[in-house]
């Protein structure tokens, strides 16, 4: 079993299409309005915004914490909660070992939370 698919709430498509797009560095891979869907492929899993959706709360592997963040909030974005280091794998059963994971959190358009996760060699 794999997933296939995650929604989110958005209550205007085109602001949504607009802040995804810039976040996610692709356009929508489909739109159906109505009744309200836009769809985005993040490597074979689809991110569905949804204006019957309920807010969840995704996270999303950035290859750069940091400067995704400065660029978020270049742009605008509310940025929540600044890059804090989360975890550390030393034995690989949740990520790499060897590396921390960091994580952000910001607001999208829809004022849905979205964390951010990066991962960097480990410091210990």
């Amino acid at each position: 079993m794999r997933l296939i698919q995650v929604a989110q709430r958005a209550a205007d498509l085109d602001r949504a299409s607009a802040f995804y797009s810039r976040l996610l560095g692709s356009e929508p891979s489909g739109r159906f309005d109505p009744p309200g869907l836009l769809f985005f492929d993040l490597d074979g899993v689809r991110l569905l915004l949804d204006r019957s959706a309920p807010s969840s709360l995704i996270y999303l592997d950035v290859a750069d914490l940091r400067l995704s963040v400065e660029e978020l909030r270049a742009g605008g974005a509310n940025i929540v909660q600044e890059p804090q280091l989360f975890y550390s794998h030393v034995d690989g059963s949740l990520g790499p070992a060897g590396t921390d994971e960091w994580m952000a959190f910001i607001k999208d358009s829809e004022g849905n939370t979205v964390g951010l996760v990066g991962r960097e060699a480990s410091r210990a």
